[in-house]
């Protein structure tokens, strides 16, 4: 049978079709290299959603590569600075922080805060949990609050960055049990891997940290989960709030991301669309069930309101609680 010059161009082309990869192949991704700023040492909930971020923006097809640059300190306020001068305009750059940040400018009197930096898109809430260790003396939440309220200087607490969430919430704790605040036995730590060397060795008598970052620990029975610091409890997560044991404190810790100063309007447009099409991509979502955060989606100018009340907000507390 002799085949036609057409006939054999359609057979090529059909071929060829079925041989095709699918369109999600084939597209190219929204960035191709993005660089990822994380003011905080590895292990601890920054880096948790810098890399959780690197997951779901790769399964999405959204992002080539991601490169990492760790630089921890003082709640964010040695690496902030560096972001600032060192990626001043460079568009593919985005800085994960949060309220630990505004918390450690205020603290550490820095003259580079979040302030300096373009603000893209709140992603997460994550409510603080206290944690005993197994091992240790006290056991229940009754023996803590009564530890606490004997003497709040011989309870001494490991959490993150001087001046963050963890910090604000000891504070605000020891004011509700009637005791001064300024004399809240804070240990503060630049991640959350030497945090929880600290509760399992003993070294301090309690923790303070969102849960994704004790999770491991709480699931093994290394660590006993006396409270959370929501509004409500966690999904999933049989711990009461502290409002339910009696105590009038609800704190949470949100994180975002935001990139550097001196971008263009389009830059900006283009990492607000890069965010907006991840919190809405099922790998996304299922990050966000697997770490228990909850969806704090915001950008552009209401997230840039909320930004400025919490900074106002924070200055009043902190100040209350003799951090600032």
């Amino acid at each position: 049978m002799q085949m036609s010059k057409r006939d054999f161009l359609a057979l090529g082309a059909a071929a060829g079709a079925s041989m095709a990869l699918p369109a999600w192949a084939q597209a190219k991704p929204l960035i191709a290299n993005m660089n990822m700023f994380v003011p905080a040492a590895p292990g601890g909930g920054w880096d948790g959603t810098a890399r959780a971020m690197e997951r779901a923006a790769k399964a999405a097809g959204l992002v080539g590569t991601m490169q990492f640059e760790n630089v921890g300190g003082a709640g964010g306020m040695v690496g902030l600075p560096r972001f600032v001068n060192q990626r001043k305009g460079q568009g593919n750059t985005l800085m994960v922080g949060g309220s630990v940040m505004i918390g450690a400018g205020i603290a550490n009197k820095s003259p580079v805060t979040i302030k300096d930096v373009t603000p893209i898109a709140r992603l997460t809430e994550e409510a603080g949990v206290i944690v005993v260790p197994a091992n240790g003396k006290i056991k229940t939440w009754k023996e803590l609050e009564a530890a606490i309220k004997a003497n709040p200087k011989a309870v001494s607490v490991a959490g993150g960055s001087a001046g963050g969430t963890d910090h604000l919430i000891l504070g605000m704790l020891i004011k509700a049990l009637g005791k001064n605040p300024r004399e809240a036995a804070y240990v503060a730590f630049a991640g959350g891997g030497p945090a929880n060397a600290a509760i399992l060795g003993g070294q301090v008598v309690a923790g303070i940290s969102g849960y994704s970052e004790f999770e491991e620990q709480i699931k093994a029975g290394r660590m006993i989960p006396l409270a959370v610091s929501g509004k409500r409890r966690i999904p999933g997560v049989s711990v009461p709030t502290l409002t339910e044991l009696g105590v009038n404190v609800s704190e949470s810790n949100w994180r975002g991301v935001f990139a550097p100063p001196g971008i263009s309007a389009a830059q900006r447009e283009a990492m607000i669309d890069f965010v907006t099409k991840l919190n809405a991509s099922a790998q996304w979502r299922q990050e966000l069930e697997t770490r228990k955060w909850t969806d704090a989606f915001m950008t552009e100018r209401p997230f840039e309101r909320d930004l400025a009340k919490d900074i106002e907000e924070k200055v009043v507390l902190m100040k209350e609680l003799g951090l600032a």
